[in-house]
């Protein structure tokens, strides 16, 4: 038995686990599916009921696979996706949504974000979520990949600041977010979405972290994940094809980091003293 999930609550109310699961380069070679689809699939039975995915993952390949692992329990889980800022416009962002509820097998996304900003208005992109919105097509929207410049130019469109959360980049070797844009979403309890939250594998191996993680019996992206499961209104979604992964990443709830461990931290990935521009994977 593990700890329970942690959970964050968006401003519209829903409430999700702290721990998603990721499929950024799923559904790229059809070799792999199946691992993909059995790895999503038991997340979703410990509890990682949050599956984040994109169009633009695999070009669609990756909602695809998502489809066939909430097959007959798409009712447990929380579904995540994105469109192309190319195809943000107000009628593009409706085909966009239809697109992707067809590779998904489903009628409704839980969360549609912006991917990042692109050459359309906010206000047609706001707009077209909002009549998904009224359509039952999506639950919510958010964006993805905003800094605190774009999020304030947001909060002024017309049906702005219903935005749930923004997905960044955001780990412990990447922490820029936390002079400025984390504590400007965490005042509004806009969900932060933490994608790449072990940098794409290369926290794992990292020497002080792996001496760290000794201490507690567990591995260095253990430590990275329940490092940041202790930062308010963070949501992590690592992605794993690795059913030993998902429970090693499901296991990562059952460690307290103490004081200590958090200074020493801090000392090894320390936090900005000074605005960092948005970093991008």
């Amino acid at each position: 038995m593990h700890d329970p999930i942690p959970t964050v609550t968006f401003p519209s109310g829903i409430t999700v686990p702290a721990l998603g699961q990721g499929t950024w380069n799923m559904g790229e070679d059809r070799g792999r599916a199946n691992d993909e689809i059995a790895s999503l699939q038991l997340g979703i039975d410990l509890g990682m009921t949050l599956i984040d995915t994109a169009e633009m993952y695999a070009e669609g390949g990756a909602e695809k696979i998502v489809a066939e692992a909430i097959r007959a329990r798409r009712d447990k889980v929380f579904l995540v996706s994105k469109v192309y800022p190319w195809n943000a416009s107000l009628e593009g962002t409706q085909a966009a949504c239809e697109a992707s509820l067809k590779r998904l097998g489903t009628d409704y996304i839980d969360l549609y974000l912006l991917h990042w900003r692109g050459n359309y208005p906010l206000e047609e992109t706001v707009e077209a979520f909002e009549s998904l919105k009224e359509q039952d097509k999506i639950g919510a929207w958010g964006v993805s990949n905003f800094d605190i410049g774009d999020m304030e130019e947001l909060m002024e469109v017309m049906d702005g600041g219903d935005v749930d959360a923004n997905q960044v980049l955001y780990n412990l070797g990447r922490r820029g977010i936390e002079y400025d844009l984390l504590p400007w979403c965490q005042h509004r309890r806009i969900a932060v979405m933490a994608y790449c939250p072990i940098e794409q594998g290369r926290l794992a191996h990292h020497p002080d972290l792996i001496h760290i993680a000794k201490a507690y019996q567990a591995t260095p992206a253990q430590v990275a994940l329940a490092w940041l499961l202790t930062k308010p209104g963070v949501i992590a979604i690592p992605k794993t094809s690795s059913t030993g992964r998902v429970r090693e990443n499901r296991a990562a709830t059952d460690i307290v980091l103490t004081p200590d461990d958090v200074v020493a931290l801090d000392a090894i990935f320390p936090p900005p003293d000074a605005r960092v521009p948005l970093e991008m994977l």
